[in-house]
């Protein structure tokens, strides 16, 4: 991954993988930053997105190391906004526009009134268009972090497409996404700096999109690994809650929302068939369902055999994990990198998703981990017989490989570490930038 000839400091703007590879000090830094952060949406409780979560996650973990945090985003319309105890962590609150996005006028008037009391913001970050384009131009310490991108977007178009039924009346998606990708083209340089989080994002920035190397970033996603980690026991009660007899030999799960663009249709066609034709795996196979949508009903139509949860807090979440043999994401979206896949994984979990590039080129990047399969009926049914046979010995040592690429690259700690030395290489002050924009292996 990293070859440093004759000890030589690697120049991390210009590195070419995920900065999850890298091992940076635990201790915390010298200096502290005054961070901005442009977020639609601060996630309440169980209702929240990747990219909230991921929001959440990062800054959260960045307080925590003491840097000061201003977090600009909306409020809530029915519900109260949380409170954390920490006293450098700051929101500026702003009505949503009819659309639910950040209206622009009002969030830049409360930057530029932070900006100029104390010191200014050492780093200006938004997750996507939290902040636009419009806005970001003349903003040398701003990075972005993409959570999804016309371009990867064209993937789950052609499997939409191909998936449509004939009753259905064709869109035309893929046309207006072609004129998206050539929208982004144009604007996207006007953002400083990229983070993609996924390999297959990082690479699409740098040639697709045409943006110069050392503007883009591959940071990984990261969830919280003193959350997410095996504990058999709360499994076991877990499914004893819910009543899962101790003869289901297989137990599956999914999480997240259940709607069509996340592979609902797809699963649940796949499972209706192999219930129907096959009397043992019916006998043997119970799914465990955690989230909520239009598809939860539906799944509720197949029996026993399925038991739809609701949307489950973080700590019930560490329980569902540890209650499954292996975790499934059929998802049809092409873009991003799904939390749900990270936390099974540091739950210590085999995991099964549709091969889409972001997830085999980040993530279940070999057998030893677990399944991917094509976006077809067909392909998921053979990937789940496969799984079956293989039985919960097999993976058990699935789950041992895929935890242990889990805390190599998938921690909160990894996440936060990466982006901290990415800002701190970035920021308006250069009187260190050679000492943060440089690394020196720990190995050599």
């Amino acid at each position: 991954m990293i070859s440093q000839k004759e000890n030589q400091p690697i120049n991390l703007l210009s590195f070419p993988s995920a900065w999850n590879h890298l091992s940076f000090p635990s201790k915390l830094p010298s200096k502290y930053l005054k961070i901005a952060l442009f977020v639609k949406k601060w996630p309440h409780r169980s209702l929240a997105g990747g990219l909230e979560r991921h929001a959440l996650t990062l800054h959260l973990a960045l307080a925590k190391r003491g840097h000061e945090l201003h977090i600009f985003t909306t409020s809530p319309s029915n519900s109260s906004f949380p409170r954390y105890p920490m006293s450098n962590l700051y929101f500026h609150l702003s009505k949503p526009t009819a659309a639910g996005y950040l209206d622009q006028a009002i969030v830049w008037k409360q930057f530029q009134t932070q900006n100029s009391t104390g010191k200014a913001f050492d780093i200006v970050h938004t997750e996507s268009v939290g902040l636009l384009h419009t806005r970001s131009r003349n903003l040398t310490n701003l990075a972005v972090t993409w959570h999804g991108i016309a371009y990867e977007t064209i993937h789950t178009d052609i499997i939409q497409e191909l998936l449509r039924n004939p009753d259905e009346q064709q869109t035309y998606a893929l046309t207006e996404r072609i004129t998206k990708v050539v929208e982004e083209v144009r604007f996207f340089p006007h953002y400083a700096h990229h983070v993609a989080t996924s390999d297959h994002a990082g690479d699409i920035l740098r040639r697709i999109y045409m943006i110069p190397e050392e503007r883009v970033h591959v940071i990984l996603n990261g969830v919280d690994e003193e959350i997410f980690k095996p504990d058999p026991a709360k499994g076991e009660a877990f499914k004893q809650k819910f009543g899962v007899a101790k003869s289901r030999s297989l137990v599956l799960g999914m999480a997240g929302r259940l709607v069509k663009d996340k592979g609902h249709p797809l699963m649940f066609e796949a499972l209706k068939q192999m219930l129907m034709e096959n009397g043992t795996f019916r006998e043997n196979t119970i799914v465990l369902i955690a989230g909520d949508g239009p598809w939860g009903d539906r799944y509720r139509d197949l029996g026993t055999n399925t038991l739809v949860l609701g949307p489950l807090e973080q700590a019930q979440l560490a329980s569902f994990y540890n209650a499954i043999d292996i975790f499934v994401n059929p998802t049809l979206r092409a873009q991003g990198l799904d939390h749900t896949l990270l936390e099974a994984m540091l739950s210590g979990k085999s995991v099964m998703s549709t091969r889409v590039a972001s997830i085999t080129g980040s993530v279940i990047v070999s057998t030893e981990i677990g399944y991917t399969f094509s976006p077809m009926v067909v392909s998921l049914k053979n990937t789940l017989y496969r799984v079956w046979e293989d039985g919960r010995r097999v993976l058990e040592m699935k789950g041992q490989a895929s935890r242990q690429r889990g805390l190599q690259l998938f921690t909160a700690t990894k996440m936060a570490a990466a982006y901290e030395r990415l800002f701190l290489c970035i920021s308006n002050d250069n009187s260190k930038r050679e000492d943060y924009c440089h690394y020196q292996s720990p190995f050599n």
